[in-house]
């Protein structure tokens, strides 16, 4: 099948490999433009660039995929298909329906749960026990085409965002090659999503990764692994902001203090950490990264007086 390819993080290189892998001829690759990046904020090619020309395939950078000329270059490509994986940008109809079998997306989700540009930090943040990805048809309309392949997959109990990110961009990989395999054969079924069921995945902006410590233990942890990659959970000590790593909740812990407060510290155990109040129970910190300096355990932090007990995060 002639394809052309549409993504640009690293969650969208299993999916282009896989379709090489396969023997699909892959015309083209959009991807987003080279963005600055890092503190000199040099420009960066996407990861998905990078690949692509590894491989000798054209790649095509617009600032936004429309107009008469993209559309004619589209065209061009004579592909039977576009296969959508995460590249960030909402295409029109024109762009949708201009291969001769329209339009697929691989989402990190099941659709209709989690529509949206956050899928996987927002099923962790909520405390799913379980997501997966859906291949869909794509319209106009946000994740809101037909479903063509759903693979349902647990959350591990420690499991952050990237880490989850990693496991389901390999699994909608091979979701993604068994459903073209099955469209090429004429057995692919498309099942309306219910509509009733939508729930919605936001955009993750640095507001929404502070942590609320009033919250019971366990939602602190899923709120903390859910943010770990990026922007990173983060709260207050003083007026340094702190970002907070590998979280282990406690949440029969008994306590009377004000959720946030610091109730313990451990500082010959780099397994533990610091132990802050909840609104109900308790969570360990067992990792942290003060604000200008490095990712550390949050035994080297105590022993370089960065926090004692009785101190309260805000």
């Amino acid at each position: 099948m002639k394809v052309v390819f549409w993504g640009t993080p690293d969650f969208s290189l299993p999916s282009l490999r896989a379709l090489l892998g396969e023997g699909h001829d892959v015309v083209a690759v959009v991807t987003q433009p080279d963005r600055p990046s890092g503190r000199r904020r040099e420009k960066r090619p996407p990861p998905v660039k990078v690949a692509a020309l590894e491989e000798r395939i054209t790649v095509l950078q617009p600032e936004k995929p429309r107009g008469e000329e993209f559309v004619s270059w589209l065209t061009a490509q004579q592909a039977d298909l576009n296969v959508v994986v995460a590249y960030g940008e909402i295409l029109r109809r024109e762009v949708l329906e201009c291969p001769a079998s329209g339009s697929i997306n691989l989402h990190a989700s099941l659709l209709p749960e989690l529509r949206g540009a956050a899928p996987i930090q927002w099923a962790i943040a909520r405390g799913y026990t379980t997501t997966g990805v859906t291949v869909m048809r794509m319209t106009e309309r946000l994740d809101a085409g037909d479903r063509l392949l759903q693979v349902p997959e647990p959350i591990g109990a420690d499991e952050t965002a990237a880490e989850l990110a990693s496991r389901l961009s390999e699994i909608g990989a091979e979701a993604l090659v068994e459903a073209l395999m099955l469209m090429e054969a004429g057995e692919l079924e498309a099942t309306p999503q219910d509509e009733s069921r939508v729930t919605w995945a936001p955009l993750v902006t640095r507001d929404h990764a502070r942590v609320d410590w009033s919250r019971d233990a366990g939602a602190v942890a899923c709120h903390i692994r859910a943010f770990d990659d990026a922007p990173g959970a983060w709260t207050l000590c003083g007026i340094n902001e702190v970002k907070l790593f590998r979280p282990l909740p406690e949440p029969e812990h008994e306590h009377q203090e004000e959720p946030g407060t610091v109730l313990a510290i451990e500082r010959a155990d780099a397994s533990h950490g610091m132990l802050v109040a909840c609104g109900r129970g308790a969570v360990w910190i067992r990792e942290v990264q003060p604000s200008g300096k490095r990712r550390m355990t949050t035994t080297q932090w105590i022993r370089g007086r960065g926090v004692q007990a009785g101190d309260c995060f805000a």
